[in-house]
């Protein structure tokens, strides 16, 4: 494929307009920023997987989701260890797959990254209107200011976004600790099977219901694998990038085991599986109405969901900065301020969303789409990883994946039956994820693939390895 591409020529000024800040996340900030991208997946939406396969069924989907993740982040430390770039899975798949496998991985990750935080600001503004705040009955004011307040909060810089992003974790984090502790005295293991429907026992809807159940398992998980997408601005990437996702990954995985037997162990798997606001509702189902650990959980879940959707802002931002750099999309949108950050891109994903939220009002359905580029993602990025070990064995490594191929082609495996999961839940938002997909392909066929920029970083990468296989021969 590489063959097929042109690349056209730029001035010296080009990537001085479009440089980030380096050295500005240390491997602590960078875990923060893993959590951050998913905790919100650990207040509400994962309890959906209840109605879907009963307790049994979404246990076994979160299991093997959490293998999934477990092994795929592995597998991403290497790549962002030895390839530490803005574009994260998309500069890997670029190395290993070519041109076209880069984009469409990069296109993948975008759509997860750009439909997230449309579907977090519905689910803050549905927050906002069931706590009654500020006396609101529609939400598209809430929608604005968060995209408004957090994209300037980025605008400002890099590391004042992260050390705020850190914060507004932490609040969350303590959060879902009081939640933790709190439930365990309510604890009723008879409470985790009380689904009504299916047949009863561990699986009360079969196989079928637990296939169903890994697109909400997935959300205990979900973005934590855009740690990469920070790599240039990094201290060290070669030390921190490894350290930063496998230590969220290792906080994400204790949540997700707490927060599945307590709450529905302390309200019941029935109280919950509906639930848009199961923590909540959990210690109400326990403790009553007016209950301390209700009202606290309820009050600053709001953190969990912000730190997701203020996250998410510079995930995408990110990504669509280095597929821009590198011509595959309009080059204009890569451009950085004075201060080093990508101001279009972080603007015009943020418009688009704003729109979505507001005329779909549909969370579920933009978090669906968004789940399906992700699973896409996910298998074009261990292919990755595969390629990379099979055909580039002397590739410098600082960080080498435990288990190698074995251990991200499990995670290949399981990425697979995620994607073919997201057809049985939600055939439209699978649609209508392909089609976006199709339509991004025929821009890079048509157009970019003639008008690539080939001192981006990703392809001087790539530029390397064609010259260093070229020796070899």
């Amino acid at each position: 494929m590489a063959k097929h591409v042109e690349y056209e020529k730029v001035g010296s000024d080009y990537l001085e307009h479009r440089q980030l800040k380096r050295g500005a996340a240390g491997w602590v900030l960078l875990a923060g920023l893993g959590v951050s991208y998913v905790i919100s997946g650990d207040f509400a939406g994962w309890n959906f997987g209840l109605e879907q396969g009963g307790w049994g069924g979404l246990l076994v989907a979160t299991v093997l989701m959490g293998a999934m993740y477990t092994c795929m982040v592995f597998g991403l430390a290497e790549l962002a260890s030895a390839l530490p770039v803005a574009g994260g899975g998309y500069g890997f798949a670029r190395r290993a797959l070519g041109p076209l496998g880069g984009f469409a991985t990069g296109i993948a990750i975008l759509i997860e990254y750009a439909m997230a935080p449309a579907a977090i600001a519905v689910f803050i503004g549905g927050y906002v209107e069931t706590l009654g705040l500020f006396g609101l009955t529609n939400s598209w004011p809430v929608y604005l200011v968060c995209f408004v307040v957090f994209i300037g909060v980025h605008l400002y810089g890099v590391g004042e976004a992260l050390r705020l992003m850190f914060v507004i974790t932490g609040v969350a984090v303590v959060a879902l600790v009081v939640f933790v502790i709190g439930m365990v005295p309510a604890f009723d293991s008879d409470k985790l099977f009380d689904v009504v429907g299916g047949e009863g026992g561990f699986l009360p809807f079969g196989v079928a219901g637990a296939l169903g159940a890994l697109v909400y398992a997935i959300w205990f998980f979900l973005g934590v694998e855009g740690v990469p997408v920070a790599a240039e601005e990094a201290r060290d990437p070669q030390r921190d990038m490894p350290r930063g996702i496998i230590g969220a990954m290792l906080v994400l995985l204790v949540f997700a085991g707490a927060i599945l037997v307590l709450a529905p162990g302390g309200a019941g798997s029935e109280a919950l599986k509906t639930s848009d606001n199961p923590l909540p509702a959990a210690a109400r189902a326990a403790y009553g109405d007016g209950s301390v650990l209700a009202q606290v959980v309820n009050y600053v879940g709001l953190a969990g969901l912000v730190a997701s959707f203020f996250s998410l802002i510079f995930a995408y931002s990110r990504q669509l900065f280095a597929l821009s750099r590198a011509g595959y999309l309009p080059r204009w949108l890569s451009r950085t301020g004075r201060r080093k950050t990508p101001y279009l891109a972080l603007a015009v994903p943020g418009v688009i969303g704003f729109a979505l939220a507001s005329i779909t009002r549909d969370g579920a359905q933009l978090i669906n789409i968004a789940v399906f580029g992700a699973a896409l993602s996910y298998v074009l990025m261990m292919v990755s990883h595969i390629v990379l070990r099979v055909r580039e064995p002397e590739l410098e490594r600082p960080y080498r994946t435990p288990g190698g191929v074995v251990t991200t082609g499990v995670a290949l495996v399981l990425a697979v039956a995620a994607v073919v999961a997201t057809f049985f839940v939600d055939e439209l938002a699978a649609g209508i994820t392909a089609g976006i997909v199709v339509v991004a392909l025929a821009y890079f066929w048509f157009y970019s693939r003639h008008h690539l920029v080939a001192s981006a970083p990703e392809e001087e990468f790539a530029a390397i390895a064609r010259a260093e296989e070229e020796l070899k021969d």
